[in-house]
């Protein structure tokens, strides 16, 4: 004897019911799983991302510190060069004096002279 058709058409609406339920599960784990996988994809992302800023600024940090080493240098080289510019137009503003005051006796020595 076989089963009446109903209860055979019950079962398989069962099987299949199961069947589905177990799909959308899968589905839902596999989706789960794709959230996880993202989640440490943008954790390590992050990770990576803020390692990489740290060492550009390490690395600006240090142009930094270099440029302003050579700066310093530069800068010192320049005082010492305007301080002898200073010097120098101290003692050529002497000789002009002395030149000057030269020049004023010539003149009133030619002047004198009969």
């Amino acid at each position: 004897m076989t089963s009446p058709p109903s209860i055979n058409c019950s079962s398989s609406i069962d099987d299949i019911s199961r069947r589905v339920q177990d799909l959308v599960e899968k589905i839902n784990d596999s989706r789960t799983s794709d959230q996880n996988v993202m989640d440490s994809f943008q954790e390590k992302f992050t990770e990576k991302v803020t390692q990489m800023c740290q060492q550009m600024k390490d690395h600006m940090y240090t142009v930094y510190e270099e440029n302003g080493n050579e700066m310093q240098v530069k800068l010192q080289e320049l005082s010492k060069v305007l301080e002898s510019c200073s010097k120098l137009n101290k003692e050529l503003m002497e000789a002009s004096r002395a030149l000057a005051g030269l020049r004023e006796g010539l003149a009133i020595s030619q002047t004198s002279e009969p």
